[in-house]
């Protein structure tokens, strides 16, 4: 079976005509995971059973002539801070190593209704916090390009999954590029829609205004299909909305466009094949009829800054409810007070000797040992930096200006969209870096989110599409470029990237 050329478009009809089982293909990658994932580190769990018996099921029902669902035996890696009721869902961190999903996330139950069989819980940067997938506390996820490098992140294992063939497509979350970036250092399509497009209810919540979740495949098409199984309004989440049904592949309508190109994403430090890829990707449209027109989106140099100030303060926020109580590794944080004082006032130092108030003892055992060490360093440094942000004499200092800051982004691509349909940019300033080389230097790894941030600042949709690849030593490594959309547009990029993909 030659899982590279399959699509999800077209299992539909291989399925339909008996080319293979439904159980055959997810035996195909589960094999394929088994092969590959020990030099890639893409999945965290692999559910082998569950998916054998999901696939069996389709098989049943296409014997008996049933109409399918849209994703019937489509087989996906899921990242693991999305919930899947009855699986453990660690979000790559210790402090949720034991934690088992006691519902579903609203998107796993509308793929799983949709018939996707779920092939297992994929890698990711801890709590999302990262561009990399260096920062998971259960080991690194490397690019199948060449794995002395990057996947990106956070959701590089879903990105690493699909190149790799080892799922036909995934789902992961955009915070501030981490399906696009994976998605363009990986050399698959990624798509970040717009802000309350998709539900958020079961997603482990990093940044809430920030936040969405995405689609990952090997074509536009594929990507288009998982975004239509999962859109919608829920319940569950306010700020989630109704939105069109996808179309695309309306060439008399892209011809009609106008793309702007932000000269804010040209700056000093953009590798020279990056330019390169994404000059080649507007000469190919070009010759496909689109307009260009150069933009500008002046508060474009402000949206790291405000990223990494609007981002941690949620973080802070979000991340209390891990308070080494509630979702407790170790099992003797039951005990009493008293108990957990007589086990570690005499091994630990940090533990105050006060007898006579064992309950401050034991508070602090809890925040040190259950926060302190179970949480990386990264989250620990975004929390502290987020917490330092919104307390008292920094509030409007920092906080409140940056989400004035965030107006002001907004407010720049309103205007750009007054001019253009849709705007055309980097996906990152740079191809996939090798592995360590940015660890050290947290500047340097926030700086990758230099293109995809002011997106998720402003709510828009996004779409990474892969351009080229170029050679460095004996190695390729994928060349991306981003289509960005006005809200709730996704049928925009949508179409500029399916016809741009189809020529």
């Amino acid at each position: 079976m030659e899982l590279e050329n399959l699509t999800i478009a077209s299992l539909r009809n291989k399925l339909i005509q008996g080319e293979f089982s439904a159980a055959e293909l997810t035996k195909e990658y589960i094999k394929s995971i088994h092969e590959n994932d020990e030099s890639i580190g893409a999945f965290l769990e692999v559910f082998e059973e569950t998916a054998k018996v999901n696939a069996e099921e389709i098989d049943a029902r296409i014997l008996k002539g049933e109409e399918l669902p849209p994703l019937a035996g489509v087989p996906l890696a899921i990242k693991d801070n999305l919930l899947i009721k009855g699986t453990r869902t660690t979000a790559a961190s210790h402090i949720l190593e034991s934690y088992d999903a006691s519902y579903d996330a609203t998107v796993t139950e509308k793929l799983r209704s949709a018939g996707a069989v779920f092939l297992g819980k994929t890698n990711l940067d801890e709590f999302a916090m990262g561009a990399s997938t260096e920062h998971s506390a259960f080991g690194v996820t490397k690019n199948p390009y060449d794995t002395e490098r990057v996947a990106g992140g956070s959701s590089g294992g879903s990105a690493a999954a699909v190149a790799a063939q080892m799922a036909l497509g995934a789902i992961g979350s955009d915070t501030g590029g981490s399906i696009r970036q994976p998605a363009a250092f990986c050399g698959v399509v990624g798509m970040k829609p717009t802000y309350g497009a998709v539900s958020r209810s079961g997603l482990i919540a990093m940044a809430s205004s920030l936040d969405q979740i995405g689609p990952l495949g090997k074509t536009v098409e594929d990507v288009a299909i998982l975004y239509d199984a999962i859109r919608g309004k829920d319940p569950y989440d306010a700020t989630s909305v109704e939105t069109d049904p996808v179309r695309i592949f309306n060439l008399e309508r892209v011809k009609k466009f106008t793309v702007g190109v932000p000269k804010e994403y040209f700056i000093d430090g953009l590798h020279e094949e990056v330019q390169r890829g994404v000059e080649e990707a507007i000469t190919k449209l070009k010759t496909l009829g689109v307009k260009f027109k150069e933009i500008s989106l002046p508060h474009t140099r402000y949206a790291i800054s405000t990223y990494y100030i609007v981002m941690p303060a949620e973080v802070s926020s979000n991340l209390a409810r891990f308070d080494g109580i509630r979702y407790a590794r170790s099992p003797h944080i039951s005990r009493t007070h008293a108990d957990l004082t007589r086990k570690y006032a005499e091994n630990d130092e940090r533990i105050p000797r006060d007898s006579a108030n064992p309950r401050w003892s034991a508070l602090w055992e809890i925040y040190f040992r259950q926060r302190g060490r179970e949480f990386g360093a990264e989250v620990r440094r975004r929390i502290l930096l987020g917490t330092f942000v919104l307390s008292s004499g920094y509030y409007d200092a920092y906080y409140t200006k940056a989400q004035k800051v965030r107006q002001l982004i907004a407010r720049d691509f309103s205007e750009a969209f007054k001019e253009v349909d849709v705007v055309l940019a980097p996906v990152t300033p740079t191809p996939a870096f090798k592995i360590g080389e940015k660890s050290d230097d947290p500047l340097a790894m926030y700086l990758a989110d230099v293109f995809t941030a002011p997106v998720n600042l402003a709510g828009l949709p996004s779409i990474s599409i892969p351009v080229k690849k170029y050679k460095i030593g004996e190695k390729t490594l994928p060349i991306a470029f981003q289509l960005i959309g006005k809200h709730f547009h996704e049928n925009d990029i949508l179409s500029i990237g399916g016809w741009y993909e189809k020529e």
